[in-house]
């Protein structure tokens, strides 16, 4: 793994837990040890996120890990959503000392009681129990957010049907079904169980094809191989396709591939699949990720390339872990992508964020002419919280119908 992968997220989490700290301790104005004592409270904290982030970067894995690693998720997540607001709070205070400025330049004449009336400003002792009383309302909003994003993140599958109408379609593989997996994360805190849930939902689905769009895994196939072997069980009736996304690239790739393959999917990498029924083609193809030649050189993702020597078909699909990989797919010709990576932005309020830093977020979408289905993924990464953006297991049925 990187060593800029674990140690960017260090300082960031330093400088979150500092800004969290100085806003909430500041109200209170301790004094002494007690205040040495409650700094030393926010950085206990912090050094469970810390020690699981070095952990990563050593390679370090087992139980004991796993263990730190709930503590060190559910951290994070509780305090990012504390940071939110905390932010939001700041920012209102910004905005109303903004305009108190701008509003007292026009009004030098009026009396300062009717100013600080109608500007909102307020003595020093309540301005401070206000600030306490937002503060306090800030964490019991963060933990009860924290607690619900956990049960669904954990317990919930949402079934997320998409027909899905393509021009070429005929009677041959009109009513064809795609069950998508994407971003499962098996890994610290995702284990056999849930993943045995997943391939028990997916084949319940009796689909023509299951195809797992990236990010399986975070860890090595030593760490993770009990966890992942009820993959094995996915059943389908025409095949089990596979493409990489990074994580695979940060966990080991070629021992995944071949574990992979080992439990009978078939894994793509910049090549294609034929399905063919009563002479009609369908073309399945996968590509690495768009990011996998920074660390694999040799990998780099190639659409065209994974076209090469294929047949006419009446429908041509890409399998890629990232989203804006529609760009090159849809030059290549293909007429669907399947991604993931995006989670949808997980939990709240980076469900609400990600659109700025995401082209296509979750859901269906038209690129030229190819159709795009963004998987807001079927585990989770980091922080086992889902708010706004639940898991997903999608059913895509291939159709001629324009809709």
């Amino acid at each position: 793994m990187p060593v800029y992968f674990v140690l960017i997220p260090i300082l960031v989490l330093a400088g979150l837990y500092s800004y969290i700290g100085w806003r909430l301790l500041l109200p209170l104005k301790l004094k002494g040890p007690v205040k040495a004592l409650a700094w030393l409270t926010v950085y206990i904290f912090a050094l469970f996120p810390m020690s699981s982030a070095f952990m990563r970067l050593t390679d370090i894995e087992g139980a004991r890990v796993d263990t730190l690693a709930w503590l060190s998720f559910i951290s994070i997540g509780f305090t990012s959503i504390v940071f939110f607001f905390l932010l939001l709070k700041d920012l209102a205070v910004f905005i109303n000392f903004v305009v108190a400025k701008i509003q007292s330049v026009f009004q030098q004449d009026v009396p300062n009681t009717f100013v600080e009336s109608h500007l909102g400003l307020v003595g020093e002792s309540r301005r401070n129990l206000l600030s306490k009383s937002v503060n306090l309302g800030v964490l019991g909003a963060a933990a009860v957010m924290t607690g619900t994003g956990v049960v669904q993140a954990t317990q919930r599958f949402r079934i997320e049907k998409v027909d899905v109408p393509l021009d070429r379609i005929s009677k041959n593989f009109e009513g064809f079904r795609i069950v998508q997996l994407s971003d499962i994360h098996v890994g610290p805190t995702i284990k056999r169980d849930f993943v045995r849930e997943i391939v028990e939902r997916s084949n319940a689905l009796e689909p023509d094809i299951i195809v797992i769009t990236g990010d399986l895994v975070d860890g090595t196939v030593d760490y993770l191989k009990e966890d992942v072997e009820p993959l094995r069980d996915l059943s389908a009736k025409t095949g089990k396709y596979f493409v990489t996304g990074n994580h695979e690239y940060y966990s080991g790739v070629f021992p995944w591939i071949d574990k992979l393959q080992e439990l009978g999917m078939d894994v793509l990498r910049n090549e294609h699949r034929v399905i063919t029924r009563n002479n009609s083609n369908i073309v399945i193809g996968g590509v690495n990720d768009l990011r996998a030649e920074q660390i694999v050189p040799e990998h780099k993702t190639d659409a065209f390339a994974s076209l090469a020597g294929a047949p006419e078909a009446e429908a041509k699909i890409l399998l890629a872990h990232q989203p804006v990989s529609v760009y090159d797919g849809e030059k290549a010709g293909y007429d669907l992508q399947l991604s993931g990576h995006t989670h949808g932005g997980q939990y709240f309020p980076f469900s609400k964020l990600i659109g700025f830093a995401q082209p296509f977020v979750a859901g269906i979408y038209q690129y030229k002419n190819t159709c795009l289905y963004v998987n807001r993924g079927t585990g989770y990464w980091g922080p086992p919280i889902r708010l706004g953006s639940p898991a997903e297991i999608t059913e895509l049925t291939l159709t001629g119908i324009k809709i």
